[in-house]
């Protein structure tokens, strides 16, 4: 399992890239592995306001329906499209191509909440 020590992660598995004041987003690869083949993602809009927790779309997979928490709040300024039509990309490349939207990050307090790559690693015991 692929947990990249440059990010953050939250609790609900979703995976944060800090770029200045913009938070790129995606689900990480022990997320993609226990839904199994996602076959369709429900994306926010462009412009949609993120409150951190908040569900924000939702993914579908053969096994699940599993829904998408807010890392941070903010509002979204760029999405995955691609994930659209190929929503398999979080499965193939979780962190790169399968990533889901950008936020502009309202709160820089926010970021001390989020699991560092070791807390985070630490925390997928408990799903053993």
């Amino acid at each position: 399992m692929d947990i990249p020590e440059e990010l953050h992660y939250s609790k609900e598995h979703i995976w944060v890239r800090i770029e200045g004041n913009r938070a790129v987003i995606g689900i990480t690869d022990f997320a993609q592995e226990e839904l199994g083949k996602i076959t369709s993602i429900e994306l926010p809009a462009v412009g949609d306001e993120l409150e951190q927790e908040d569900t924000f779309g939702s993914l579908e997979a053969r096994k699940t329906v599993a829904d998408l928490y807010a890392p941070l709040s903010g509002p979204v300024l760029e999405i995955n499209e691609e994930l659209v039509d190929k929503p398999d990309l979080m499965n193939e490349d979780p962190y790169d191509s399968g990533w889901i939207a950008i936020i502009f990050i309202a709160d820089q307090e926010e970021l001390a909440l989020l699991l560092s790559a070791d807390e985070y690693a630490d925390s997928l015991g408990d799903f053993e």
